[in-house]
């Protein structure tokens, strides 16, 4: 059966200075876990960021 997988990732926002678990936390499991399917030859959308009503 073909399973189509979509993977979000949090939109960024600067709440403090950056530090690793901007990195660790959020984007480099999804990245991982994104690149993994792809390697099973799943279809997978990876969307980062994505905000439907505007940012200001």
């Amino acid at each position: 059966m073909f399973q189509r997988t979509l993977i979000t990732s949090a939109l960024p926002y600067a709440n403090g200075p950056i530090h690793l678990g901007h990195l660790a936390g959020a984007y480099l499991p999804a990245d991982l876990y994104t690149r993994f399917l792809r390697l099973n030859h799943e279809d997978v959308l990876h969307i980062c960021g994505s905000d439907e009503h505007g940012v200001p």
